[in-house]
This record gives C-alpha cells, structure tokens and sequence, in this order.
C-alpha cells in the first residue's frame, strides 16, 4: 500500500497528522539549511528513451481539484477509481503546488514562469510569452488543447501559445478593457469554440462538455498515432457551477439556463472526471502507445472553500483561493508504460514551473534559451530512475487584486517540505505542524537551526525579482 501523505487539514483539532508529517519530514527534525529532499523509489532498471524518440505527452489538468478529494490521497468523501488507478500504474507526487487559483496556475504552468513575471491581468495569456506547447510544437509534436482555456484572445491567442487543434470553452475573458461576463454553460448545452468559432447549438444541445472535449481527445490520438503529440486536456470539472453531469439521474432533466446549482451534485462530477481519465488512459492503451504516452494527471488548486469533504478520518475544507496548503496542495499521478514503475510515490517538493524543464527531457531536446527567465527544474531523472536534480524550495506569487480583493495586496512566499516564510508580511511558519498558519512563529523563540533558515529564505525572496 502507498504511504499517505500529509496535507494541510484547516481545523485546529486534529494533531496527529501533523505529528506523523514530523516524524516522516527530515525538516521536522533539522531546519538548519534548505536540504535536498530524498530520492525518489524508482528502479534503475526503468528503461531510457532511445536516441531521437519523442514520447507523446497527454497532461489533464482538473478544475478545483484539492489534495484531499482523490482516494488514493486520503480522500474518503468520492470515487476515483482511475485516478487511484494511475497512482497503482505509476507514480504518485505528495508534494506538487500550485497558484492559489486557476487562470495564475495555468499562465505558470504553460509559460514555466513564476506569476510575477508575465501574469498581470487576470485571464489573460500574454500572447508574447511562449509557452510548452510553443516549446512542442518546433520540435515537431502536434499540439492541441481541449476544455477550459480562459486566457483570452481567442484563436490569435491560442495560436500564439503553440496550439494547432483546440476545441475549447471560456475563449474570450475581456472585451474593450473589461471582464467578460456569461460565458454560457460549460456543463450541459456547452457554450464550445473551435475553428475561430462557436459550434452551432445543432451539434451541443443536451450535450455534456466533457463528453464532447474527451471524443475530440480520442480523435486527435487516432489521426496522429504516427506523430508526436502534446495534448492539454484543462477538463472543466469540477468548477462551480456544481450541477448533475451524465452519471446523475438529475442531468436528463437539467436545465442549465433555469435549474438551481447545488454542491450535492459535487461528488457526482468529480466521479464523473474520473471517468473521464478513465476514458483517455483506456484510449491510450487501445491505441497501442501506451509504452510511448506519458499521462498526467494534475489539480489546478485547491478545491473551492463551499465543498467540506472527508480526508483521513477528517472533515476538510476546500481552500481555493488561499495561500496555505489547502489552497495550493494539489494531486499529480504519472503513468508511462515500461519507463514509471508502477506503484511509486514521489515526495520531492514541486510546483509547475517544473513542467516545462521537464517536458524539455522528455521530448529530448534543449530548454529554449529565447524564452526568457524559467523558473523551473526538470524532475525527469525521477521518472527514470536517475538521480533527481535537488529542487530544496519552491516560491509562488499571487495577486488577489486580479479577482477584485482590493483587501489583498500581491504577496509571495518560499517554503520547503516544513517551512514557509512570506515576503511582505514577513511572516514564518512551521507549517508542516501549523497547519492553519496560525501561529507565526517568534523571531525571540526561533532556534538557530531556524534563525538560519529564515535568513536564507529571506535571501531567496530578496533574489527573486531581480
């Protein structure tokens, strides 16, 4: 059985976790420097990729998907059986972050930038920034994305991110400096663009989002089995608004534009993504490319703060849109045929910056040097079973502002597997046993093993805008 890892549990009561987090987190027990993390269990008798061969790259991304909700994780409130499924076939990540909301971790994760960099209006991808599939693309991958794209701009912008096939929701986020409102339906009767246009209702009414973006998935793999391919699959579930998706009774009778939204359809659509991982990893294996399809499944951030779930024996709390880890804390699996070993867990510390350095190792070929600063670090060596390249830190940047918290000026924070430290509150956390980051830890009381390491974090911070 995979060992469970921490996560952040917003309710003060339950100590043991947090004890069991010290016993099995070295930073628990020496804070003295940002020390390498442990390497990752993964046979060294994994094969390598031969010389030239570029695996295919199918990375779905879930939509307020939380740490705590998958079973396989701790999560006891749904089924998951594919996602529980790919952690059984290859690797599961403890350790993964990200923003504390969608459209931020989406421009961090294509670009391999840290927010501040080139993330300054909200939904919107600038479209000067390059980005993975950019990066895929000149290497001679065909690339698509499917399902919620929310960056703005339209087909101009999608093409400019690298992508030659979409089919896609939420296209346009502004229009004349101002915030697009009613994007119509994602969910039953979605609202779907593809072509540099929207499809007509003929071809969407009594349809299901997902259904149709996961149909176009499987027809993109069918026409470019010969080909390398990169696909990003930002499936809309299971973003509010939360209504009956196929597998519930209530959906024949849904309608999008009258019936009333309820978190009770919750569990359902998050079985419902479930099944449509499920879908894609049977696709790739029907296909025969199992051995050269890497699969990832990821969240975008934490699960939204109306949603009170079960996670190890606990009521949990959805923290999107928070700082601390129920905000940021979110799953990520790996399968790939003959080259992940099934059944190993990571626990290095990560956040998608990491994914285009990453992407770059597996495709074999150089990290561009024309895009700018990267932020990231490639963890391919842990997907192989070389030695992992350290990654002691990671950093986020988020600005409230964007999502109208004028309350909330633009923060920034580094932590490692135990510590966390922001920049303009300069507030610091033993979070791995301050699971609410209640308790700011004193400057009067720190050891020197923590002295330290708030100095070099501090160090950190100081360094990262220049």
């Amino acid at each position: 059985m995979l060992q469970k890892a921490t996560f952040l549990n917003r309710t003060a009561r339950f100590i043991l976790l947090p004890l069991l987090f010290c016993i099995i987190s070295f930073n628990c027990k020496k804070a003295d420097s940002l020390k390498p993390l442990p390497k990752a269990t993964v046979s060294s008798e994994i094969s390598k990729l031969a010389a030239g061969d570029k695996p295919n790259i199918i990375f779905i991304l879930g939509d307020d998907i939380g740490y705590e909700l998958p079973t396989i994780d701790g999560g006891q409130s749904y089924a998951t059986p594919n996602i529980d499924k790919m952690a059984q076939i290859g690797m599961r990540f403890t350790r993964f972050h990200a923003s504390p909301l969608c459209s931020p971790s989406r421009v961090m994760l294509l670009t391999g930038k840290y927010n501040f960099r080139n993330y300054t209006v909200w939904g919107v991808l600038d479209t000067t920034s390059k980005t993975i599939a950019n990066m895929l693309k000149d290497a001679g991958y065909k690339t698509s994305v499917v399902g919620k794209w929310q960056l703005d701009g339209g087909d101009a912008s999608i093409s400019a991110a690298g992508f030659q096939d979409y089919m896609i929701w939420s296209p346009f986020t502004s229009k004349n400096g101002e915030r697009v409102k009613g994007k119509g339906s994602r969910y039953k009767d979605p609202v779907i663009y593809q072509n540099a246009g929207f499809l007509p209702k003929t071809l969407t009414q009594g349809k299901f989002g997902d259904d149709l973006f996961t149909n176009h998935i499987k027809d993109f793999i069918d026409a470019n089995k010969s080909n390398p391919f990169f696909i990003y699959d930002a499936i809309c579930l299971s973003h509010e608004p939360f209504e009956p998706p196929p597998n519930n009774p209530d959906f024949a009778t849904w309608d999008p534009k009258t019936s009333t939204p309820d978190t009770k359809y919750f569990p359902s659509m998050v079985n419902y993504m479930d099944t449509k991982i499920g879908e894609i990893l049977d696709k790739v294996t029907e296909a025969g490319i199992a051995d050269k399809t890497l699969v990832i499944f990821v969240g975008d951030n934490g699960t939204d703060e109306s949603i009170v779930s079960q996670f190890q024996d606990a009521a949990f709390r959805g923290g999107k849109s928070e700082t601390n880890e129920a905000g940021t804390h979110v799953p990520m699996l790996m399968w790939w045929q003959g080259k992940i070993m099934p059944g190993t867990q990571n626990d290095f510390i990560l956040d998608f910056t990491d994914l285009m350095p990453t992407f770059a190792d597996i495709a074999g070929i150089p990290l561009p040097t024309n895009y700018g600063p990267l932020d990231g670090k490639s963890f391919y060596a842990a997907l192989t079973g070389s030695s992992v390249p350290t990654r002691q830190w990671i950093y986020c940047y988020y600005d409230a502002n964007m999502q109208g918290q004028p309350d909330k000026p633009p923060i920034g924070w580094v932590q490692d597997t135990a510590y966390k430290l922001y920049d303009s509150t300069g507030l610091f956390y033993h979070y791995s046993i301050d699971l609410q980051e209640a308790s700011p830890l004193k400057n009067s009381r720190l050891t020197p093993a923590e002295k330290s390491l708030k100095k070099q974090m501090q160090g950190i911070l100081a360094g990262m805008h220049n």
